[in-house]
């Protein structure tokens, strides 16, 4: 019955829609396509570019049409609201109309005949003077409905034949002359476009005011184009504005750099210093500010010839040590300077230096951890006056795990830490080592005591004290470097399960014993956006641990198991790499890719890799139709009736693949469909876990493949990601035959909540 009255709602929506359609017009019910007619004097088709240009122009969405996909859904609700309810002025039927209504989107709302007029304007713009555009109405049976079609006759694309400079024997002159000849926007057989010309203009412009012409504009060079004289191909002639003030066609240097820094608050007494000839720093006293940052962050130099680039790069580089509340830098003309100069006054307000932060949160890790999370915070922001950053926070977290349960249930843990961190933001360091004095290097020192407590299994702690570099060679190129991360585990106690499971797991038991890390490490990563259509990052790190250490024990003369401080010292080599890949096909639709490989091998005074370093598969940011660590190491599944799957499914390498599609829904709301692929496995055989060693053989059957859908959040700078991932092939024996050997739909289905996107 319910059937049959939505079958007849849709019949009378559909035979309704155009009952208040004015006479002589039309509902118009989308377009039907640009159609390209060249004549036989055309060389080439027109570029996609403008294509694009021409059909955005004319696209114009119908009614009850979903743009991002282009596709006009068959349920016009609105416009039914519109054609036979009556709209009160209050009540729930009122509600429901203005909810509901949406008015009819008429041939004469679209106007294709100022849209044909806008097409030969955009063909005009870009070289095809003889482009003709029209439209023809298409009746669908409904005589008062019609799609619209145009035609568009772009004709041959007229072609720059020569291009004349301007001649002048200036200095200014000479140097647009010079830029405009390597343009290629202004190359004889280039294609007549007004905004390439205009983009040439702007290079020019951007240029000429890094060459000391400050007060130069686009709008004082001109082009002269002459169609006539050459039939089908366009003279261009560069010109200066004849209304070009005098003062802009000077070049200026550089004249007195002054940097005046206020404090955030309070009275204020100047206290001027002189930093070398030409450059003075005004100082409001009481107030901490390293003086060496003038040399490090204002660009400028006395004398030079005046570039406008040292105006953003001296506003990057102060902006980037976080310790200004504003920063204001005005070039002003010098009247009683014999030559053009500039004087340049950068000023500045510091921003206040100490910061507290109460967060309460949920927080996402990367193994499928969830929860709630607490985290109070105190940050110096300029403890010495140079953007040092000292910083010390408490947090407290209690998190489960999301995904479908494994068979030892779900595991809660909470946990409790402090850290205290130094941060300079400059390298304390070599100067052999490169960078880049554009951008911002670190150097960082942090301790770290941590308490983990999983119920039912093990209290554990850990302290860890590390120093860091972090910098850039180049924009797209950033570099991490701890040459020294000593990091110290305990099991404080254990539970009675905890150790059976250890008993049955002798390569599992010793990766948990009480331990000292150290480690050295190096982290390369290449993020860069080509276009606005493909991005690439790629990253890789290696460390290693306890070689140095061990190497002076040898030095020494000492044999045998090594320790430190009474402890043994863990000793292994560790190296992960991952790309990422990401496509944009239309609007924002995305296909994003991901390739990580990960190895690592322990030896000399370590038997097992740590168990906090080892690999583990499944989880929200891998294959996401298992939960973490319960897959792997290689076709290896631990049998019915052991205490728990949990310990053991790690390994010492890694391979991981994931492709997903990203669209949007409505607004803030994407989704995406993904497949993903991977495992771990051992490089060395463990009579406790048949199957995990690392074959060529099996490698493709030992892959879990899975795959899903989710839904994100995009709220600003926080992504909320719901994910449904679907097994399809588990690599261990599940009594079922073929690749699709899941047990059963309903236990290949793992959820994960997760904060952020997957990669």
């Amino acid at each position: 019955m319910l059937l049959a009255a939505a079958i007849a709602t849709l019949l009378l929506a559909a035979c309704s829609t155009t009952r208040r359609v004015p006479e002589g017009d039309h509902l118009y019910t989308g377009l039907k396509g640009v159609d390209y007619k060249y004549s036989t004097d055309t060389t080439a088709h027109i570029p996609d570019e403008v294509q694009e240009a021409i059909f955005t122009s004319v696209d114009v969405a119908p009614n009850n049409y979903w743009k991002l996909v282009r596709w006009r859904y068959p349920f016009p609700l609105g416009l039914w609201v519109y054609n036979n309810w009556s709209n009160p002025p209050k009540g729930l039927k009122h509600w429901l109309y203005e909810k509901l209504v949406a008015e009819p989107v008429l041939v004469s709302d679209v106007r294709p005949e100022v849209r044909t007029h806008m097409i030969e304007q955009i063909l005009d713009n870009n070289g095809y003077f003889r482009g003709k555009a029209s439209y023809e109405l298409l009746q669908a049976r409904n005589p008062k409905k019609a799609k619209i079609r145009y035609d568009v006759t772009p004709g041959p694309a007229f072609l720059l034949d020569t291009v004349e400079m301007l001649g002048d024997s200036t200095h200014l002159g000479m140097l647009i002359d010079s830029l405009a000849s390597r343009d290629p926007y202004l190359r004889a057989g280039s294609r007549y476009c007004t905004d390439s010309l205009s983009t040439a203009r702007n290079r020019i412009t951007n240029s000429l005011r890094n060459r000391g012409y400050y007060f130069f504009r686009p709008d004082y060079i001109q082009y002269l184009a002459d169609s006539i004289q050459h039939p089908g191909s366009v003279m261009l002639r560069l010109d200066l504005a004849n209304d070009m003030p005098h003062f802009t066609s000077q070049r200026f240097r550089t004249g007195k750099v002054t940097m005046v820094v206020n404090r955030y608050r309070g009275r204020q007494r100047p206290d001027t210093i002189q930093i070398k000839p030409g450059v003075e720093l005004v100082q409001m006293m009481p107030s901490k500010f390293r003086r060496k940052i003038v040399d490090e962050c204002v660009t400028f130099r006395p004398g030079s010839i005046f570039a406008v680039r040292n105006m953003d790069f001296t506003q990057t580089l102060l902006s980037r040590l976080g310790i200004f509340r504003s920063i204001d830098i005005q070039a002003i003309p010098d009247s009683t300077a014999i030559s053009p100069t500039l004087d340049v006054l950068v000023n500045t307000t510091l921003d206040q230096p100490l910061e507290a932060s109460v967060e309460v949160n949920v927080s996402s890790k990367s193994n499928s951890y969830l929860g709630p999370g607490l985290t109070l915070g105190v940050t110096n922001n300029n403890i010495f006056g140079g953007g040092e950053q000292l910083s010390v926070q408490l947090t407290g977290t209690y998190e489960w795990q999301t995904g479908r349960r494994t068979r030892g249930g779900i595991f809660n843990s909470y946990e409790a830490g402090i850290t205290g961190s130094l941060a300079f933001p400059r390298l304390l360091a070599p100067k052999f080592i490169p960078r880049s004095q554009w951008q911002l290097n670190w150097t960082r020192f942090q301790l770290n005591a941590d308490l983990l407590n999983r119920p039912h299994y093990f209290r554990m702690a850990q302290f860890n004290a590390s120093m860091s570099y972090d910098w850039r060679i180049r924009r797209h190129v950033s570099q991490t470097f701890t040459p020294l991360k000593l990091t110290y585990t305990k099991l404080i106690n254990t539970t009675a399960e905890f150790d059976s499971i250890m008993a049955v797991n002798p390569a599992i038991a010793l990766s948990f014993q009480s331990q000292f890390i150290p480690q050295m490490m190096y982290s390369y990563t290449y993020d860069r956006q080509f276009d606005r259509d493909n991005a690439l990052n790629w990253s890789f790190t290696v460390q290693e641990a306890g070689n140095i250490f061990w190497a002076i024990y040898r030095a020494c003369g000492k044999k045998g198991e090594k320790e430190l401080f009474g402890t043994p010292f863990s000793q292994f080599i560790k190296g992960q790499t991952q790309l990422v890949y990401s496509r944009r096909l239309w609007g924002d639709h995305h296909l994003v890719s991901r390739v990580a490989v990960g190895a690592e091998h322990a030896y000399g005074n370590s038997a097992e890799v740590p168990y906090a370093e080892q690999f583990y598969c499944g989880g929200a940011n891998s294959v996401r139709a298992f939960t973490v660590r319960s897959i792997g190491p290689g076709s290896y599944h631990a049998p019915q009736g052991t205490p728990d799957d949990y310990f053991d499914q790690t390994g010492t390498f890694k391979f991981e693949a994931n492709l997903e599609y990203r669209f949007p829904i409505a607004g803030a709301l994407h989704g995406a469909v993904f497949l993903d692929a991977g495992n771990v496995w051992l490089l060395k055989d463990d009579a406790a876990r048949p199957g995990g060693k690392l074959k060529g053989s099996t490698f493709l059957r030992d892959l879990a493949t899975g795959t899903g859908a989710g839904l994100r959040l995009d709220i600003s700078m926080l992504v909320i990601r719901a994910d449904l991932g679907i097994g399809i092939h588990a690599p261990y024996n599940t009594g079922h035959r073929g690749y699709y050997n899941m047990e059963s739909f309903g236990k290949s289905l793992a959820f994960h909540l997760a904060i952020g996107y997957p990669f």
